[in-house]
């Protein structure tokens, strides 16, 4: 499914794992691969907190994806735009 159905408008803003879950409404298994796949593009970045971003080599999701937030990249953007 293309990054602007599937996720891009929720990552305008910072955006939580959980909001994500509910606002999108696939199952869990499904948006972790996809978050994975977009921070991988380039396309999402992952942050702790407000400040501080998580590097793309120290994302752990599968650990961590609670305690993260989710923001999509002027890149994650522009794609969006193209409807990839």
């Amino acid at each position: 499914m293309p990054f602007c159905r599937f996720i891009g408008r929720k990552l305008y803003f910072v955006n939580t794992f959980e909001n994500l879950l509910k606002e999108i409404g696939i199952d869990e298994s499904d948006l972790l691969k996809e978050l994975g796949q977009l921070i991988s593009k380039g396309w999402v970045k992952c942050f702790i907190n407000n400040n501080t971003e998580v590097k793309n080599d120290r994302v752990d999701l599968l650990n961590n994806r609670y305690k993260h937030l989710f923001l999509a990249t002027k890149k994650g953007l522009m794609a969006h735009n193209a409807g990839i």
